[in-house]
């Protein structure tokens, strides 16, 4: 029924604590999966610096950020500027390159208050990879969902249940979020062989839940097999969010850089250091240079502890 267990490394950026949940070292992608971190739970103090991610660049990829609480104000180069707060999504899809920024809008700092959320990147189909970068944001409208019985489910994006999200996805996917009161029962969509998705996983955000005979806490994913059709109990009150899809065949992965090509990662490493690549007009007076780590000439497990900006 569980094919690995994954456990997020915690990460501190100053105040702000990040676990990294994929790549993993034996487990690289969930379906077109291929990074997963949970931005906190943290309470930030009045005047403090919150979230200060500089402009960095993306490629072959889309990344979706979705929060529980707090407020991220996004910038890119594609003239997009946009505010993402609990229940809503912002899909970025960098295709043959974008540069953002994510921080607290400077209004925000003063009064401080909570953050808690997940940001994913799904690597795109090859014939997809150079795409032209574009951004949506979705509100909770664009998103069916669901509340029975102590049950609330929310279809982030993707197709799963019956039901359709308005996110843009480019490949076969779901992602779901739901909350758990305790005792409360459930299961991810169908997987290998009933008409559902190839690779699913359930990741525990809060609370604790229980597949099969086995209990799991915060911060861990299960992942399951392909043809497991579990039952999900809720130990006590739980986030959980369930994902999976169709595999898009492996990528390399270089800091920000997601790649079926090694040499197209090369080239995106030459383009951010030369400054080829175009700061968001919002926010073009800082960036964070070209990290000086060696690159992974083929698709291997990622360290554990490489760094990516969230």
């Amino acid at each position: 029924m569980i094919e690995m267990v994954i456990q997020a490394r915690k990460k501190d950026l100053g105040g702000f604590e990040v676990g990294r949940i994929l790549p993993f070292h034996a487990r690289r992608m969930v379906g077109p999966f291929i990074f997963l971190d949970q931005m906190g739970p943290a309470e930030f103090a009045p005047g403090s610096e919150a979230i200060n991610v500089r402009p960095h660049p993306h490629i072959g990829l889309s990344t979706l950020t979705y929060l529980f609480e707090g407020e991220i104000m996004h910038r890119d180069n594609t003239g997009a500027t946009q505010a993402i707060r609990p229940g809503e999504v912002n899909w970025m899809t960098a295709g043959s390159g974008i540069v953002h920024s994510e921080r607290t809008d400077p209004l925000k700092k003063s009064g401080g208050g909570p953050m808690h959320g997940m940001q994913a990147w799904i690597a795109l189909p090859e014939e997809l990879e150079e795409t032209a970068p574009a951004f949506h944001h979705h509100g909770e409208g664009d998103q069916p969902s669901y509340s029975n019985q102590g049950l609330f489910a929310r279809l982030v994006a993707g197709e799963a249940y019956g039901a359709k999200a308005a996110v843009p996805v480019s490949s076969p996917l779901f992602y779901v979020h739901w909350e758990m009161d305790a005792e409360v029962r459930t299961a991810p969509p169908p997987g290998k062989g009933a008409g559902g998705m190839a690779e699913r996983a359930l990741y525990v955000a809060k609370g604790e839940i229980e597949v099969g005979d086995r209990t799991f806490g915060e911060g861990q994913m299960v992942v399951l097999e392909p043809h497991a059709e579990p039952t999900v109990r809720a130990v006590r009150p739980s986030t959980v969010m369930v994902l999976g899809g169709e595999s898009v065949g492996p990528r390399h992965i270089w800091w920000n850089f997601v790649h079926s090509k090694q040499e197209r990662i090369d080239q995106a490493k030459a383009d951010w250091k030369a400054g080829r690549m175009a700061l968001p007009s919002e926010d073009d007076q800082e960036f964070i240079p070209l990290p000086d780590v060696p690159s992974t000439p083929e698709p291997a497990p990622t360290k554990p502890d490489q760094t990516h900006p969230v």
